[in-house]
């Protein structure tokens, strides 16, 4: 891809991840921290895989001037979300929905910060039509910070569910802490996220539901 944009001149977007921060050190995590990941870990396939799609898009843009723009995605989540996609918030859902247990790993006290699609979307839009000088990388992101275990509650209360949380071992290199330094979308793009997360959480339920339903 980027070959194929140096030859033809298009601007071309890295949706990089905020796994490239790997179990941060450093909280939030702004653009500038390198990161602690465990290159040979269980995790490390995708974690690296995105710290080395970075380096190419930078190398390409240095070498060559391809326009490129990267920005790092935090945990994002909505309608159309694959109910075996494996994300936590899908997971919970569809374990709620279905009158399961809710599997937690660990002891829940994790965080993760949740971004509803239609504001990711947007911030994505925002990137694309700064000028060429915004290369990024910039995080995108809700800096709202919760517990799994928060989560967890949340998405009994509104599914109304009778589901039990248990919990499990945490897997190996599990970041402990995931939220993100917004200050230069803040500044750049003029975004932020706009939805609450109770709104979006219900929105993502009553998609699942329709879908599950449709699924039977």
């Amino acid at each position: 891809m980027l070959g194929l944009a140096k030859r033809t001149g298009a601007k071309i977007l890295q949706a990089s991840t905020s796994e490239v921060y790997g179990d941060p050190e450093v909280h939030p995590q702004t653009k500038d921290y390198w990161g602690s990941v465990n290159p040979i870990g269980i995790r490390s396939c995708y974690d690296e895989s995105k710290r080395c799609a970075e380096t190419l898009f930078m190398d390409y843009h240095r070498q060559h001037g391809v326009q490129i723009k990267i920005v790092r995605i935090f945990n994002t989540y909505g309608s159309k979300m694959h109910p075996n996609d494996g994300r936590v918030v899908s997971n919970f859902i569809v374990q709620a929905l279905g009158g399961k247990d809710i599997t937690i790993y660990g002891d829940g006290s994790q965080t993760r910060s949740f971004c509803y699609v239609d504001d990711l979307v947007n911030g994505l839009i925002e990137m694309m039509a700064t000028t060429d000088s915004v290369i990024g990388p910039i995080n995108l992101g809700n800096p709202m910070e919760i517990t799994v275990a928060e989560l967890a509650t949340h998405i009994v209360s509104l599914t109304g569910a009778t589901s039990k949380i248990v919990y499990t071992a945490l897997p190996e290199d599990d970041p402990k802490q995931r939220k993100p330094d917004i200050s230069q979308a803040i500044n750049l793009l003029r975004w932020k996220p706009r939805s609450e997360l109770l709104d979006g959480l219900q929105k993502t339920i009553d998609y699942f539901k329709a879908t599950l339903k449709l699924k039977q």
